[in-house]
């Protein structure tokens, strides 16, 4: 019988629900350091952050610049992480990458205080930007590896973790416009928020050995009532996709809220409801070829999305004016997404020895990387089809 399949009982779902944490740990503070480019761009544009004389206003292309610094290392130290990971200790690897991200998100939050010249300012967060991806990728590299040790079914819950990162910075980004907060209180939540979820992942993750001792009992008989709920809750994705759903109806009328709902929120609670349903359903299966022919007709939601009405162009037509088709389109696109990612990441580690699970979930982020940096590359020509 094979590791996975002789794994230890896991009473009350207490290891799914470390791992889930632990996946939305992963990716929680980097898409709240995203969500916070308003703040950036507005520091690096406005003359009261510097003592010079502003005569002219220097375009800093901080998105453009925030792109690129966060996928190149994302990408090299994925690679790094693929190979070295034999020679460097799990627990170094991640609880020395969580405490890094925790100590970078201290810094940027006390920089919000701190006046600074802009284009030191620049550099600074360019700098932070790097190690944070830097650390995310071995996080992530090293978590994707240890998960691809055991059952299946907690890659998908590991998965399903990280989809839900980027719904509750969304969600952040629509309570700060509803505050109606200035950019300064709003950075400051969205890099404390990420410095307290990082030091419950650290905790979770130094907890995680400690289960098969015989303190389980009594922490599951103070948590018990906090699990089952989670667990409800986790279990029923569709349940949390309908009350965001609605919340989305109300605000659908608010030009102010349509893209942080629709491009932000829809999308990472479609993508969270894609990566849980295959927690409850796969297909196709590993083997099938269908599979991977499903995955490159996702293609087409490319020239979908670029021919909804994003704005006048003379390149390319607007097929689809309404906003009611580009939600449509935004549900299968997400849905399937991460479906389709779920699956990937949960099917690799199947396909080799149990012996090279961890290498093989750990390559896996690495082709992840790739394929988020070939996104991110070409998201510079492609709008130029929109001019």
């Amino acid at each position: 019988m094979s590791p996975r399949e002789d794994a230890p009982a896991d009473r009350g779902f207490f290891v799914g629900i470390i791992f889930f944490i632990l996946g939305l740990g992963a990716l929680l503070p980097w898409n709240f350091f995203m969500t916070a480019s308003m703040y950036f761009n507005n520091r690096l544009n406005a003359s009261e952050w510097s003592n010079a004389t502003v005569t002219t206003r220097k375009e800093y292309y901080f998105n453009n610049w925030m792109t690129l610094l966060s996928q190149l290392p994302l990408l090299l130290f994925t690679l790094l992480n693929s190979f070295l990971y034999q020679w460097i200790s799990e627990k170094m690897r991640i609880a020395g990458s969580l405490v890094f991200i925790l100590l970078l998100f201290i810094l940027t939050a006390v920089l919000v205080k701190i006046p600074m010249e802009e284009d030191r300012f620049f550099s600074v967060t360019m700098a932070t930007i790097w190690f944070i991806n830097s650390f995310g990728a071995v996080l992530q590299g090293s978590l994707f590896g240890l998960v691809g040790l055991l059952p299946q079914r907690y890659s998908a819950v590991f998965m399903s973790g990280q989809g839900l990162a980027g719904t509750f910075a969304a969600l952040a980004m629509i309570f700060a416009i509803a505050s109606e907060a200035d950019s300064e209180s709003a950075a400051l939540g969205y890099f404390i928020t990420p410095c307290v979820g990082t030091l419950v992942t650290l905790f979770s993750y130094m907890l995680l050995p400690k289960l098969v001792s015989v303190c389980l009992d009594v922490i599951l008989s103070h948590l018990c009532s906090f699990l089952v709920t989670l667990k409800v809750a986790f279990s029923k994705p569709c349940t949390v996709t309908m009350c965001i759903t609605v919340l989305s109806l109300f605000l659908f009328l608010s030009e102010r809220y349509f893209i942080p709902v629709f491009c932000f929120l829809f999308f990472n609670v479609m993508d969270f409801t894609g990566r849980s349903v295959t927690l409850a359903f796969k297909w196709p299966s590993k083997d099938s070829r269908l599979f991977p022919g499903l995955v490159v007709c996702r293609v087409i939601f490319v020239p979908l999305l670029m021919m909804c009405n994003v704005q006048e162009r003379h390149y390319m037509p607007v097929l689809f004016s309404n906003d009611f088709v580009f939600a449509t389109i935004m549900v299968f696109f997400s849905v399937s997404s991460g479906y389709f990612v779920c699956l990937s990441m949960t099917y690799a580690p199947q396909l080799v020895e149990p012996k090279d699970g961890e290498t093989a979930g750990a390559l896996m982020t690495f082709f992840l990387a790739l394929g988020l940096s070939l996104g991110a590359a070409l998201s510079f020509p492609l709008p130029l089809l929109l001019l």
